[in-house]
């Protein structure tokens, strides 16, 4: 095998993406230090305003992370303490965390099997089993795949629930309609972490929503709940401004978000028909409706599935190994909560490469490693 065969392919490569954008992101860095204003500016004013039409919204409301739109969104919604909220558990515990942050308390669905998901069956199985209705449901579009928004829209405004799109892996993701992650419930929640399918060089998120009156709440809670200059009026409110830096970073890359997402979604469905194993289930080929934020297969023998491609020279990763009802810091409070799909998932999950920066040379090497596994032990010591 020679030297450039023999690297390890990473899961992802921040590296070969900073190289290939720093000429377009240092007029931005240029600009925000020669203005000598550096927090909620004319930058984010602008990202603003570029990322609302992006997603067809009306308003985005840039704040410092992912979680802090989550939670963010939770209490513009006017969800509270005690205040109950539905929400999947396969997720890394981003949503598990904002509820509990504001006192409220998770209800966790399952999910679909094949696509990890949420859906109007198991949120309604959740609704039926929890005796009383919830204040409003998280639904996640997970490793960039939106979830079935029609049907779950439809069931939550017959209950009168209302809906927070954790659109934090699913950038640009768009249904059939045309309709894009983020303008599909009364408000949602972005990510800009560096790993996303837009990604700042450094922390970053944002609330989005058509609600002039939500996107007000939003503005208040990320700047201490002020209505104006030291007046606190909205309780539950902190400091969680997206900066003036990170927000003309991400207007530079914002054009190039589609493109980006179309070579992922390029990787991942070659992966998709030209992974072959008994063993190893792909997710079928997809169109808009999936960014390939990441690129999941499943697997009863992952974790020699993970040793062999390490072997192999291929990175790999868990999205998510442990489900939110069996976190540790819960202790036995949710012990009684069963969710067959989502704990299998947990078992069986595994992530291969999947960047726009990858060459098809790699693609080819995560293929033939995935093809070439003995999942019958034979020939290992």
């Amino acid at each position: 095998m020679n030297a450039a065969a023999s690297r390890l392919i990473p899961i992802n490569d921040l590296q070969r993406y900073s190289q290939a954008v720093i000429a377009r992101l240092l007029p931005g860095a240029e600009r925000v230090l020669k203005s000598g204003h550096f927090v909620l500016g004319p930058e984010v004013r602008q990202f603003e305003s570029d990322f609302a039409a992006y997603c067809g919204v009306g308003h985005c409301v840039g704040v410092a992370n992912g979680t802090d739109a989550l939670e963010l969104g939770l209490r513009a919604l006017g969800v509270g303490a005690g205040d109950h909220v539905l929400l999947a558990a396969n997720a890394a515990m981003y949503g598990t965390s904002a509820v509990l942050a504001i006192g409220a308390v998770p209800v966790f669905a399952d999910v679909d099997e094949t696509t990890c998901l949420l859906t109007v069956d198991t949120l309604q199985a959740a609704v039926d089993a929890a005796g009383s209705m919830p204040r409003a449901v998280i639904v996640t579009h997970l490793y960039g795949r939106l979830a079935p928004m029609a049907s779950i829209v439809a069931l939550c405004r017959r209950l009168r629930i209302a809906i927070l799109e954790d659109c934090a892996q699913a950038h640009g993701a768009t249904d059939a309609t045309g309709v894009r992650a983020g303008a599909f419930g009364d408000i949602a929640a972005f990510s800009f972490y560096p790993t996303k399918n837009l990604g700042a060089v450094g922390d970053g998120g944002a609330v989005t929503c058509n609600d002039e009156r939500l996107a007000e709440n939003a503005r208040k809670l990320r700047q201490y709940g002020w209505s104006r200059k030291y007046t606190n009026e909205l309780a539950g409110g902190r400091n969680s401004r997206l900066d003036e830096m990170q927000a003309a970073f991400l207007c530079s890359l914002l054009p190039d978000l589609d493109a980006r997402n179309a070579r992922r979604r390029e990787i991942a469905n070659r992966y998709s028909l030209e992974i072959n194993h008994a063993d190893i289930q792909v997710p079928a080929p997809a169109g808009n409706e999936y960014v390939a934020h990441l690129f999941v297969v499943q697997s009863r023998q992952r974790d020699r599935l993970a040793s062999h491609l390490q072997a192999s020279g291929v990175a790999s990763d868990i999205h998510y190994p442990i489900p939110d009802h069996r976190q540790p810091v819960h202790g036995d409070r949710f012990a009684a909560v069963g969710l067959p799909a989502t704990e299998a998932l947990c078992e069986r999950v595994l992530t291969l490469p999947c960047f726009p920066e990858m060459t098809e040379d790699e693609v080819g090497r995560v293929i033939a490693a995935c093809n070439a596994w003995r999942s019958d032990g034979a020939g290992m010591p």
